[in-house]
């Protein structure tokens, strides 16, 4: 929070500009947009910077009624939003759905700042317009009708420089303004970034409308180069059985050189294209639903299209196929076979962690979209053989996966290994070079473990092939273009070495598409199913049954080294267990000692987790994620401990603490601790 001091200081330095109308914040110099909400705020809304007052809250009726309209909307919505959370992945931020008005509808956030902002007004059915709010990211994006990013001290009251804002406007498949997406977070490094992000995920929650409102109608998916047809940068028109055109996304609009809807609905097929409906959907058939060529009418612009059929009618002769992937007609049962075939060997990454499980679904999808993942866990926690599932289940699964350990190898040496050199580059190079890891990982994936570990001085080239696709060898001069999907894994915080000036900002965010996280194996709820994996993984004359000691051992057990440790102390017990059941005769000391000294597990709370809470109401419960993290969960022994020592007696504790009996009920709740 900021002192008082620099709260009365942003208030008279916004009077002073207004009065002067010149930007004086220095760095902090506002664009016009920010002037223009300014203005509105002061002389259409009489706002005062130094009168802060929180954004009225709809009653639960009044809220229900704005919903049930945008129902398809917020449906659409959710999911983006979810994935938006992850990919930034930061604990102090919110994504934000509001309608036209400026009412939140939606929000996603973690429990701690849900409930802190919740103080501002921050919270589903709050009405955060500009002349409720003043100037911030929702109201100014909707009162604009542009994207925009809000940072701290461009906020109209002072109660909200503490945050910064990136939102866009939604429109539906009319074109009129329904809501905003928002992301408001605590994070000035977020800001650089999340406006693009907010921007993509808008655009998919739109699209996904489109679809949602026009599922009887045909679709034609566009774009002027037929690698972009399937992809979140197609234009999308959606056509009537007499060829007349309903709906159209961004995309088409600025493809075809349309400023809007009106200039485009209720215009033929054939205005648009030298084609009739009939004619591209049987030619797209016919080519087995791959782009095929077309051009604009009375015109030479080529573009490529996809037709695809109204889902009402697909539905009665395809088999169900992956969300977003075009129906296919006939081929489709045979590719939908074929599919399930390539994932049967997809190695198993969990059994039954719904966390982890999550985290992977969500890497499959941004990996079929091209967005760079960042795997975070600690050491042994089996990050390189989840980004190596994640190959396995990709679109790239019959190229090469090239792992490179950026922390084993030397930093006079790991230039060569990345980007190869030629021959002779240097003494002691081969005599014919060699191919670096980049190269090697062409049509596939790379995936560059303990990357907070590389030097600074090749952060700088590794930014560039990711920016340019190409590689020069080392002593060559010749550029070679490269094709991969990228997958990093630290168990470091880049975010911290990005701070403190260890990383490159720039390369954090290429690499930071989604942020996915692998829970330590002493917090995931599979660990039993996990064991009798990895024992019938390594046994040769079938896996030995465990004793009930033993079984409770290997689950007590903290596994500091999470699952390297398991699979090296599983495979020692193997090999000195002779009969069929395993026991704690067979495994270490300090693994059957640890579970001795240990006191017995509370039968007060689970130890379940809450990173991320999805909002529809006030009174919305925590969604379940894979664990606590450390603050939380030291938070969490702390309060069990007190609770413990007086009986459970939640007044007393209250008073110890300082805090009423409602505050340290939310306290509880937020590290679940069942009263």
């Amino acid at each position: 929070m900021e002192s008082c001091q620099a709260l009365k200081e942003h208030d008279s330095r916004l009077s002073e500009i207004m009065r002067q109308r010149a930007p004086r914040f220095g760095r902090f110099d506002p664009s016009e947009a920010i002037i223009r909400s300014w203005t509105r705020c002061i002389e259409d809304h009489g706002l005062r910077p130094d009168a802060w007052r929180a954004p009225p809250v709809l009653t639960s009726a009044e809220l229900a009624a704005r919903r049930e309209p945008l129902a398809d909307l917020i449906g659409c919505a959710k999911l983006e939003m979810a994935t938006l959370y992850q990919q930034l992945g930061d604990a102090e931020l919110a994504v934000v759905l509001t309608d036209a008005d400026g009412v939140i509808l939606h929000l996603v956030s973690s429990t701690e700042f849900a409930e802190e902002v919740e103080d501002w007004g921050f919270c589903v059915g709050a009405l955060w317009s500009e002349r409720e709010a003043g100037t911030n990211g929702m109201g100014t994006c909707l009162a604009e009708g542009e994207a925009i990013a809000v940072r701290q001290h461009e906020h109209f009251y002072s109660r909200y420089t503490g945050l910064t804002c990136s939102a866009a406007p939604v429109l539906d498949e009319r074109g009129s303004l329904v809501g905003a997406l928002d992301v408001t977070s605590r994070s000035q490094l977020l800001q650089q970034h999340s406006l693009v992000l907010v921007g993509m995920s808008r655009q998919m929650i739109e699209n996904q409308l489109l679809d949602a409102r026009h599922a009887r109608s045909h679709v034609l998916h566009f774009h002027s180069r037929p690698e972009f047809v399937n992809t979140l940068h197609a234009g999308k028109l959606t056509i009537a059985d007499n060829g007349t055109v309903l709906g159209a996304n961004r995309s088409a609009l600025f493809q075809l050189g349309f400023s809007s809807l009106a200039d485009v609905a209720g215009k033929l097929i054939t205005d648009i294209f030298n084609a009739s409906l009939s004619d591209i959907v049987g030619r797209s058939a016919r080519s087995s639903f791959h782009p095929i060529p077309i051009f604009r009418a009375h015109a030479a612009n080529r573009f490529f299209v996809v037709a695809q059929e109204p889902r009402s009618h697909a539905a009665k002769v395809v088999e169900p196929v992956e969300e977003e992937t075009p129906p296919m007609s006939a081929r489709a049962g045979a590719r939908s076979a074929t599919e399930r075939a390539r994932r049967a060997g997809v190695p198993r990454v969990e059994f039954g962690d719904a966390g982890l499980a999550s985290q992977f679904s969500l890497g499959e999808r941004m990996i079929e979209r091209g967005i760079a993942v960042l795997v975070h866990g600690e050491t042994g926690s089996g990050k390189e053989v989840f980004a190596n599932a994640l190959h396995a289940a990709s679109a790239r699964h019959r190229g090469p996966f090239i792992a490179v350990n950026c922390a084993s190898l030397p930093e006079h040496l790991i230039e060569s290994e990345l980007f190869g050199y030629r021959a002779g580059a240097f003494t002691g190079a081969q005599r014919e070079g060699r191919r670096g890891k980049i190269l090697q990982a062409d049509g596939g994936t790379l995936f560059l473990d303990e990357i907070g570990d590389m030097p600074l001085t090749l952060q700088a080239r590794l930014l560039r092939v990711l920016e340019e696709r190409e590689v020069t060898p080392l002593g060559s001069e010749t550029v070679i273009k490269v094709d991969f999907q990228l997958v990093s894994a630290s168990h470091r915080d880049l975010s911290e070495l990005v701070r403190t000036g260890q990383f490159r900002e720039d390369l954090y965010y290429r690499l930071n598409g989604a942020a996915l996280h692998i829970p330590p194996l002493r917090d995931r709820k599979d660990k039993l199913a996990l064991i009798r994996h990895l024992l019938e993984q390594d046994a040769h004359d079938g896996a030995p049954s465990l004793s009930p000691d033993a079984r409770h051992a290997l689950l007590d057990c903290a596994w500091p080294g999470n699952i390297r440790q398991l699979r090296n102390v599983l495979r020692m017990a193997a090999a000195l267990c002779d009969g069929p059941v395993l026991t704690c005769e067979h495994l270490p000391a300090d693994i059957v000692r640890g579970r001795a000294e240990r006191p017995p597990p509370s039968d007060r709370g689970t130890r379940q987790a809450s990173a991320e809470v999805e909002i529809d109401e006030d009174d919305a419960c925590p969604a379940t994620a894979p664990a606590l993290n450390a603050i939380l969960q030291s938070e969490r022994e702390t309060l069990l401990g007190m609770l413990e020592r007086h009986h459970w007696n939640v007044s007393k504790v209250a008073i110890t603490l300082g805090v009423t009996r409602n505050t340290l009920y939310r306290k509880m709740r937020r590290v679940h601790i069942k009263p």
